[in-house]
């Protein structure tokens, strides 16, 4: 039990419904061990130790009697449990029901929760309080659209170019994943871009409608709520797929970091098409290269556009 350092462990599969997760630990709760003893009458003959027993075993064990400190430790309501990484099975009592989760979080977090797990073709270990953080995902983007009186707060204004970056970066993303069949990836950026979105403080409508859209596969109840929230008639099923514009992800700057003799000694950002020459100006010229400049001989400056800016010096 609790955090006692035992000397003996017991390997006992316990119904993974009962039990519970709090403070980064796993423990069955005594409260719940009647109703474990009805569910499954094999275990009708268990208890959870309280002190004096631990005190006997541990004296067995290691001759010692427990400490003052070390009774402390010992919480005689629950007992503190292993994991195990096992395939699901009835006879190891670790099957997850999903009309649980689904009845507590909804069929949507439950759905991205499955895909964000990791690729389809690998195994995965099952992790219920995992599901905790793909629920706040599906909260933050409710957000975007309502306020917290669950009035809409969309708005018709037009959309910023970072916005828009946002959306088209997304747009590109998802299509790309989609045709590798690479789920997981696909969860993680609508996740970038809601959080993206959250930051610029965008509830437009232009931007929100196509996300709405490219989330219609991966969470598809919230999807047709969000797209008949927004007015839009029909079903969010027959909408067409955002269009890329590759004018809106392109890159208007690049930062360089500037190394001397090959170390890295700070980053200097400039604009994406500037020509070698002018790189190279600015990059000597600058004043934090002169720390690093000075009393020395620049021997060569080496500029990779787009990559690095390398000065030797001696």
């Amino acid at each position: 039990p609790s955090k006692l350092n035992t000397p003996a462990s017991l390997s006992i599969h316990f119904p993974v419904e009962f039990v519970d997760f709090s403070e980064g630990k796993y423990h069955l709760d005594s409260k719940r061990l009647g109703d474990l003893k009805v569910a499954y009458p094999q275990f009708k003959d268990y208890k959870i130790a309280n002190i004096e027993d631990i005190e006997k075993i541990w004296n067995f064990f290691s001759k010692q009697k427990l400490t003052d400190e070390e009774k402390n430790l010992i919480d005689e309501d629950k007992v503190e449990l292993g994991t195990l990484v096992e395939k699901m099975s009835k006879s190891l009592y670790n099957v997850v029901n999903p009309d649980e989760l689904i009845d507590h979080y909804g069929a949507d977090t439950f759905r991205l929760y499955e895909m964000f797990l990791g690729p389809l073709e690998n195994h995965k270990p099952w992790d219920t309080k995992g599901i905790e953080g793909v629920y706040r995902f599906i909260k933050k983007l409710w957000r975007l659209f309502f306020n917290e009186n669950g009035e809409l707060i969309v708005t018709n204004e037009k959309p910023q170019e970072l916005e828009l970056k946002v959306l088209h970066k997304t747009i590109k993303k998802i299509q790309e994943d989609i045709e590798r069949f690479s789920f997981n990836t696909a969860v993680s950026q609508f996740m970038i871009c809601t959080n993206e979105l959250t930051d610029l403080n965008c509830h437009k409508r232009e931007i929100l409608e196509k996300v709405v859209v490219l989330l219609a596969s991966y969470a598809p109840h919230i999807a047709e709520e969000l797209w008949q929230v927004l007015g839009n008639q029909p079903s969010i099923s027959t909408a067409q797929f955002p269009e890329l514009n590759e004018e809106y992800i392109k890159e208007n700057t690049f930062e360089y970091p500037v190394s001397f003799n090959g170390k890295m000694r700070f980053k200097l950002e400039l604009p994406a098409n500037m020509a070698k020459d002018e790189i190279e100006k600015i990059a000597l010229a600058d004043e934090k290269a002169q720390r690093w400049l000075e009393g020395k001989q620049v021997r060569k400056v080496i500029v990779v556009p787009k990559k690095i800016i390398n000065i030797v010096v001696s």
